[in-house]
């Protein structure tokens, strides 16, 4: 554990997915404490090159730290990964041979009390903001977002059954008074949710999930995003995407299988003429989990899921 404060998930695994070599170029597009980023600088010297982006200042700065020894083979940049066109410009990047996405949240963002991300932290403002730059918190939408959109983001982001009642609760509490707190929100939805099913795990981590996923817009454009980042690998280049919820599993799932289609034509059609060309071969059938051992170890890494392609 570095000083960040996060164990790498899967580490192991995702560096024999990335396939590393000598000399390549590779992205760590959510570097975190910078875990697997230094992995990949040691396997790589004396010759390989990182280019890694973040939200986080406490992160990149930990990252920089974590990476000194490598000094002048890597480059940290201020960025959401998605916006990496403009990331590999200024870094003078065209190809890569190996691409990251860790999609967890850190264990450093989860224990820091101030940064709202766990309902564990009864007394932690409702912030949850990647980027503490950025305007928009979990207390705004708590607040201010219509009840209807409310109960929309923790059905679709949380799929929570229960998501139209928290909604309704939310709406009413906040009309007396602001709700300020991490613990505030977690009793109107446990009062929300019926006492037979709060009996499996922690009755808030579904909304507390959708409204994180919302504050930091974290499936917007990320369909694009994968299938962006994978054209821009050489021949042969790996690309490796470590998800945490069912719903960023399936976005990579659906965008690796259409890259990876040869045609798209309906079966009726005698030739192609949509020229749709397979673009990747999928590695990852089934998405690589943690090890039993693992899991004793990191929690977190319980429902980490692993897909991997390689570019033709």
């Amino acid at each position: 554990m570095n000083e960040f404060g996060h164990i790498p998930v899967m580490l192991e695994e995702c560096m024999q997915a990335l396939d590393l070599k000598d000399g390549g170029i590779y992205f760590d597009g959510t570097v975190g404490g910078g875990g697997h980023s230094y992995e990949i600088l040691r396997r790589t010297s004396p010759g390989g090159r990182l280019i890694a982006t973040d939200l986080d200042d406490e992160a990149i700065a930990a990252a920089t730290e974590r990476l000194k020894e490598f000094d002048g083979r890597f480059s940290i940049y201020k960025s959401n990964y998605k916006d990496f066109e403009q990331v590999f410009a200024i870094a003078g990047i065209d190809k890569l041979d190996g691409i990251l996405l860790d999609f967890g949240v850190s264990s450093h963002q989860i224990d820091t009390e101030g940064r709202g991300f766990a309902y564990m932290k009864r007394n932690a403002p409702l912030d949850m903001r990647m980027d503490t730059s950025a305007p928009l918190t979990a207390e705004i939408i708590v607040n201010t977002y219509p009840q209807e959109e409310l109960a929309r983001i923790i059905r679709v982001y949380g799929e929570e059954n229960f998501a139209s009642k928290i909604a309704a609760n939310i709406a009413s509490a906040r009309k007396n008074n602001p709700i300020k707190t991490c613990g505030e929100l977690v009793d109107i939805i446990e009062n929300s949710i019926p006492a037979k099913f709060r009996q499996n795990g922690p009755a808030a981590r579904k909304t507390f999930q959708a409204i994180r996923i919302a504050v930091n817009g974290e499936l917007d454009g990320l369909y694009e995003c994968v299938e962006g980042l994978t054209r821009r690998l050489k021949s042969g280049g790996r690309i490796a995407i470590l998800t945490f919820h069912s719903l960023e599993d399936r976005i990579v799932k659906q965008a690796f299988n259409q890259l990876e289609l040869d045609c798209v034509c309906p079966k009726s059609f005698p030739v192609c003429v949509c020229g749709k060309k397979k673009e990747i071969e999928i590695i990852t059938r089934k998405p690589v989990t943690a090890t039993v051992r693992e899991m004793a170890i990191n929690s977190r890494s319980k429902c980490a899921k692993l897909r991997v392609a390689r570019k033709i």
